[in-house]
């Protein structure tokens, strides 16, 4: 049996080399100030050089140049075998002695910055200039000889070293090897993960055979769905704004529940791009109002009309800055969390006093005809599909009834459509003055979700002492076709005018007939918005 690894391991030896060169200097004035030797090559060796701290070039110690513009610097066998000797093999001793190569302990390297040259829009030539060799090289030798090599890979955890040098007078500890070690492998995967997905976008695979996935961790989250679950949020490098490149500015810390909700919230207010402000409050990832309005204020009260019961505890999205009228409306009753591109310093100061609210901006808004690929997990594996992001203007509607929408009932169909779209299946979205008065949401049958949003509707009117329900004179959308005439019969039942829906079903002339028969408009999109 080999010896247990040593839990201490002093720091002899180190080599160098980084592009983010940021608080290298105090790094390496602590190792030299500890007697550590310091290897390093190009860009670092030459920083280091010009600060005044001792360093060797890695070519004086291979005796061998660095060829090629520097891609071949560090691919030798005195820096591997350095690397991963392992300490108490008596072989592998022999052999360093006989080839006079020396043991290195300590490893710090990030890597060429081949995400950020991506992210900057680069040619690809540029980009693949920006693929590091060497780096990854020797920092998977070194993590897998952590039992005695530290290998540092983010400036992040110089502070980890500093610590342990302190502490433990020049040595690491085996359990901050182990982890650097992990955590090193982890940015490896990241790193290809990044390479290998701009490679498959340079020659438009758009399922490749294998899918790396690279995310990083923003945060722990307190639970997960319910209490005993675990759960943490993270996020993937992008530059469009989302829940995941949102600042919180004030509140308690995210949930898991409103990570998921926001997100749903954020993605329906983006698809309103007109620059009228639009608010939507979400619930269980389902919206209970959406609305248009001429400020931010007047979205909000008639989206939260909908249904203002379902609202409380609810989320808020807007797609417009968020002002301090709005704010004042928001801060009367118990709202989980409020996203939005921006708000006023006004805003910002009302909505401190409730401390709880969590206060979400994104900067801007994100396009809704953007692409990508929605991952879903499944038991033992993924699900991945390209991005929802079908639309349908008016020149893109087939009139199928005898007699043609009106110009108001267009308008509020279309707004139907979209928000239709984000409704959990089977949806049926109940529209009025550009406002939803009802939803039916994730539903068996598709006749029950038009007869629970018309009854929702029926109840909102009803608490707020309407005379008669705000179905009357609405339109409906559904997100799917109807498979039989009494889901569309059951809205004309409740006062609707005008039908938005994909059609396709084989009894399409039955519905159509229905429509016809109650002087109903329908309008048919071809596409249907199924979400489960």
């Amino acid at each position: 049996m080999p010896p247990a690894p040593p839990d201490l391991v002093p720091i002899k030896r180190a080599l160098i080399s980084v592009s983010d060169k940021t608080s290298l200097n105090a790094l390496a004035r602590l190792l030299v100030d500890a007697g550590v030797h310091i290897l390093s090559t190009g860009g670092t060796f030459r920083s280091l050089a010009d600060a005044g701290i001792h360093v060797t070039d890695v070519s004086d110690y291979t005796h061998f140049p660095e060829l090629m513009d520097g891609r071949v610097k560090t691919l030798h066998p005195k820096i591997h075998a350095g690397l991963l000797a392992v300490r108490h093999d008596q072989s592998h001793q022999s052999a360093m002695l006989q080839h006079d190569i020396q043991p290195i302990d300590l490893v710090v390297v990030n890597l060429y910055p081949f995400q950020h040259t991506v992210a900057q829009g680069k040619p690809f030539d540029q980009c693949v200039d920006n693929i590091d060799v060497g780096g990854p090289t020797m920092i998977r030798a070194a993590a897998k000889n952590f039992q005695y090599v530290t290998v540092v890979t983010d400036v992040s955890q110089y502070t980890h070293i500093i610590a342990q040098f302190e502490e433990h007078n020049g040595s690491t500890t085996y359990d901050l090897r182990r982890r650097l070690a992990a955590q090193a492998f982890s940015k490896l995967a990241a790193y290809d993960a990044a390479v290998a997905s701009k490679f498959h976008s340079q020659i438009g695979t758009q399922f490749p055979s294998t899918i790396l996935m690279a995310a990083t961790r923003k945060q722990v989250l307190r639970y997960g769905e319910n209490p005993h679950q675990s759960a943490a949020f993270y996020t993937a490098n992008q530059s469009t704004p989302t829940i995941a490149t949102a600042e919180q500015v004030q509140g308690k810390e995210l949930s898991y529940n409103n990570i998921s909700d926001t997100d749903a919230a954020f993605q329906l207010v983006s698809e309103f791009t007109s620059g009228e402000p639009v608010c939507a409050i979400i619930k269980h990832a389902n919206p209970c109002g959406v609305a248009s309005g001429v400020t931010a204020q007047d979205a909000y009260l008639r989206a939260l009309a909908c249904d203002p019961v379902s609202a409380f505890g609810g989320i808020v999205a807007l797609n417009v800055t968020v002002d301090l009228h709005v704010a004042e409306e928001i801060a009367k009753m118990f709202i989980e969390l409020v996203i939005a591109p921006d708000a006023t310093s006004e805003a910002l100061a009302l909505l401190t006093a409730r401390k709880n609210l969590r206060v979400l901006l994104t900067g801007a808004m994100p396009d809704p005809s953007s692409t990508g690929l929605v991952i879903k997990s499944v038991s033992g594996g993924f699900l991945v599909q390209t991005r929802d992001n079908g639309a349908r203007n008016a020149e893109q509607l087939t009139v199928a009834s005898k007699r043609e929408p009106t110009e108001d009932e267009l308008k509020n169909l279309l707004f139907a459509w979209k928000v239709c779209k984000h409704v959990k299946s089977n949806a049926i979205v109940y529209v009025k003055d550009m406002a939803t008065v009802g939803t039916g949401a994730g539903q068996m049958s598709r006749v029950d979700a038009s007869r629970i949003a018309a009854w929702k509707a029926d109840e909102a009117s009803s608490n707020a002492q309407e005379e008669q329900s705000r179905t009357v004179g609405s339109v409906i959308a559904s997100d799917a076709f109807f498979p039989f005439a009494d889901g569309l019969v059951a809205a004309a039942e409740a006062g609707a005018t005008a039908v938005i829906q994909p059609g396709g079903s084989k009894r399409d002339p039955e519905v159509i007939a229905a429509a016809d028969e109650r002087g109903m408009a329908l309008v048919l999109t071809g596409m249907r918005h199924f979400r489960h």
